[in-house]
């Protein structure tokens, strides 16, 4: 197996050095066969290229089995037409990456942000190629628009192949879980676009009888996820919603970097941590790797299902158990979980406890 790693901006590159340390120590126990090959996107691309990412980098992707993605200042990026192009959007895109899977689950060692008593475990399936965002729902231009100075325009696009595409991947995933899917969705208001996606996840359902479905208003989902967030196995919605309520549950469940996620293809994945850059702690070994750590054994888990692999299935397992073993010393985590270890360090905890 080859993978592409990708450090890009802020913390990346450290907690791509935490998390390359501990895919070592599984690749060596497990015999995962993996070799990394590094390669340069965000500021460093536009210094170097004078774009944050090349086309060839995405043509480079296709050739891995798996994609490492570090975090972007995508707000610190210039414009477009200055090379300032959005590297996960174009990931997305352009390797049309369209499942952003986001799991989100309490741990009784960990204080979490939810009312005393509950817990949470549940998996947000978001669609990532359309929807809201400007900048992927067009074949060419923008999808924002200024008639003049004082009005802005925005479009929308969702449709029905994407919809259902998205749908079954949240099935096969309730199959594995609680035999529960939950879409979320405002037709109430956007009646052709949220009904259209609503209407394509209940085409979908019937080809999993097995499976439980429901539905939640967006705010009335947000609501909830905070008060009873036992409600919810696997979330299926739309990319915007997807991106806010997913944000929401990693908090609610004790902190967004604490909370693995892939972008896939039915024939690529790519590791990212749900979290952004930090740049304010950019270089200080303060970062706390563990969003992208479990990214990584996302990564090894999806890859586990397309190659029906043992080992690497055993190897993301054991990478989730290890992070979990470190964190339950209160000593040993990083700072912002109230430790006193650095990022690197965090990392050879975690190695050290896998093998």
């Amino acid at each position: 197996m080859k993978f592409l790693v990708l450090p890009c901006d802020g913390i990346g590159p450290e907690i791509i050095d935490a998390s390359v340390n501990v895919l070592n120590a599984a690749n060596d126990k497990y015999e995962l066969g993996i070799e990394l090959e590094y390669d340069e996107v965000g500021f460093p691309s536009l210094e170097k290229f004078g774009i944050t990412l090349r086309d060839e980098i995405l043509e480079k992707a296709k050739s891995f089995d798996g994609v490492i993605l570090g975090t972007q200042s995508h707000a610190d990026y210039p414009v477009p037409e200055k090379g300032g192009r959005n590297v996960s959007a174009g990931f997305r895109v352009g390797l049309d990456l369209y499942a952003n899977v986001r799991p989100a689950r309490t741990r009784s060692f960990l204080d979490s942000n939810l009312k005393a008593g509950k817990s949470m475990d549940l998996v947000i399936m978001r669609e990532a190629t359309e929807g809201f965002y400007p900048d992927r729902n067009m074949a060419k231009g923008w999808a924002e628009v200024m008639p003049d100075k004082d009005m802005a325009l925005s479009i929308r696009k969702i449709t029905r192949h994407c919809s259902e595409r998205i749908a079954h991947q949240a099935f096969k995933l309730a199959m594995k879980r609680n035999k529960k899917v939950s879409a979320i969705h405002k037709s109430n208001s956007f009646h052709m676009t949220d009904g259209l996606f609503l209407e394509a996840v209940n085409h979908v359902a019937k080809e999993y009888p097995d499976v439980e479905l429901d539905d939640y208003l967006v705010d009335a989902a947000a609501a909830h996820l905070v008060r009873t967030p036992e409600k919810f196995d696997v979330i299926v919605t739309s990319n915007f919603y997807g991106d806010i309520l997913s944000d929401l549950a990693s908090e609610l469940s004790g902190s967004l970097g604490l909370a693995g996620s892939v972008m896939a293809s039915d024939s690529l994945c790519c590791a990212q941590a749900q979290h952004g850059s930090a740049p304010d702690i950019a270089g200080q070994d303060k970062a706390n790797p563990v969003s992208m750590m479990l990214s990584v054994a996302m990564l090894l888990d999806w890859l586990a299902e397309k190659h029906e692999s043992d080992n690497y299935k055993q190897a993301a397992l054991a990478i989730n158990s290890a992070v979990d073993e470190v964190l339950k010393d209160p000593q040993k985590r990083t700072g912002d979980l109230g430790g006193s270890l650095g990022c690197q360090r965090f990392g050879e905890e975690v190695a050290t406890a896998l093998q």
